[in-house]
């Protein structure tokens, strides 16, 4: 999937944050705080070409039913698209 804005995730104290650079920051609120999942499917983004790779992806790491798993990255996602991120 492709990343529109300029964006790195980095840690601090323990959470991750999206952290806008170049011109991205002008265009932004300030950083983006993500859940551990929200994380870990930041990282898949670049490598991924769909929601179901992703899906298999949460499914192999973490122990949720696919409904829900489905369900939250749907809403991940959407939320990266309604701040054109993706």
């Amino acid at each position: 999937m492709k990343i529109k804005k300029e964006l790195i995730k980095r840690s601090i104290a323990g959470d991750s944050f999206l952290v806008p650079v170049g011109k991205t920051i002008y265009d932004s609120n300030g950083l983006f705080l993500l859940t551990e999942v929200g994380a870990f499917i930041w990282d898949l983004l670049p490598n991924v070409e769909d929601e179901a790779q992703i899906l298999s992806a949460v499914l192999a790491e973490y122990d949720v039913d696919e409904a829900t798993a489905r369900a939250d990255i749907a809403a991940f996602l959407a939320k990266l698209h309604d701040m054109e991120i993706l």
